[in-house]
């Protein structure tokens, strides 16, 4: 039978909107939930889980992550993936070579956080004095905590908790070393994941998701990435729709997807892994959706951060939400008009009702 999109679009719903279950249960199903420091009225990640976890509030993610099986480090982007799969990431080679003083540094710092088990910047910097450096944006920053930073992608430290937000380090022990290393074998890992998280995939989007795992979560192995691209193709099942090959997990099956809650409203994270996917969005709902926080406000079509909001199968429109004087405040937006169905309203005040349960609000 020949591949069609709405149920491909029914599938990728049901798959990744699957029914609320536990914290570690719903972080093993994602595979990895990209973290953005934004509180618009919370954090990307929390707007993620609390459609996947019972009686979710803003917050758990953070207060229970010392317990969780799970690591703060960069595969895609910057989030959170399981402890095993962060292991197939190290050693990581940076793109960004340290000299020798610099290295140095790292071993004198990785001696001192050992001594102490878990510290704050704070006290490496008061330790070690290690002065100023510019950052991305132009402004100052301390040195001690870019240097943290860099370890922390070079896996020699590990983010233990935080505390205000705040990263707060302990020394990362490296898991016992395997015989031998095939970094194919470990990369076809990784690429799982990946299809794990975002399927089904059509192939620009793969090729631009093993392009930003080799940018930044294994820069070693970039020049790998056309024979992994071969030999996801080789390996996962998938079908042609309108010239784009599409790929998804062996066992799952497109055309037999059904939504365990289809009459649902749902406003969802601008990184949400069914929003993540530029191009996927505009082929499944026929609209482009653009992520416009950093924009100048002139410049926005749909306001700060905006939300996608997803009415059965459909994204219909967006909403900005905020938190004034302890009170949700919304704005609303449509592509094309807001439906008029008692039924919608019915969702859409149900959805509300959730999100304000979430942010704590009476």
């Amino acid at each position: 039978m020949p591949l069609r999109l709405d149920p491909l679009r029914r599938h990728a719903l049901a798959r990744s909107l699957f029914a609320a279950t536990t914290l570690p249960a719903a972080l093993r199903r994602l595979g990895f939930v990209q973290a953005d420091p934004l509180r618009a009225p919370a954090k990307a990640q929390d707007l993620t889980l609390r459609h996947r976890v019972r009686d979710y509030r803003a917050g758990d993610l953070e207060r229970r992550y010392p317990a969780l099986p799970i690591e703060e480090d960069f595969f895609v982007n910057y989030g959170f993936v399981p402890r095993e799969a962060q292991n197939l990431l190290h050693p990581r080679q940076a793109r960004h070579v340290w000299d020798e003083a610099r290295w140095q540094q790292a071993r004198e710092v990785q001696a001192f956080v050992r001594e102490h088990g878990v510290v704050h910047p704070r006290e490496v910097d008061a330790h070690f004095d290690h002065g100023r450096v510019g950052n991305w944006f132009g402004g100052q920053s301390r040195a001690s905590t870019d240097l943290l930073d860099g370890m922390h992608h070079r896996g020699l430290l590990r983010v233990a908790r935080r505390e205000g937000g705040t990263r707060l380090y302990a020394v990362r022990e490296e898991p016992p070393a395997s015989a031998a290393v095939d970094p194919l074998v470990t990369l076809d890992a990784l690429a799982d994941l990946l299809l794990q998280t975002y399927a089904p995939l059509p192939e620009p989007s793969l090729l631009q998701l093993l392009s930003l795992l080799m940018a930044g979560g294994v820069p070693q192995w970039r020049h790998l990435r056309a024979a992994t691209l071969e030999r996801a193709r080789a390996r996962w099942p998938g079908a042609e729709l309108d010239g784009l090959r599409w790929y998804w997990p062996d066992g799952e099956d497109p055309a037999r997807s059904r939504r365990h809650d289809p009459e649902r409203v749902c406003l969802l994270a601008p990184f949400d892994p069914l929003v993540w996917d530029r191009r996927r969005f505009e082929i499944f709902w026929g609209w482009p959706y653009r992520f416009e926080a950093y924009l100048p406000p002139a410049q926005r079509q749909r306001g700060h951060y905006a939300l996608p909001l997803l009415w059965r199968d459909q994204v219909i429109g967006w909403a900005n939400l905020k938190v004034l004087a302890g009170r949700l405040q919304v704005e609303l937006g449509f592509v094309k008009a807001r439906p008029d169905d008692r039924a919608f309203d019915v969702a859409l005040d149900e959805e509300l009702d959730r999100m304000q349960r979430f942010l704590g609000l009476s």
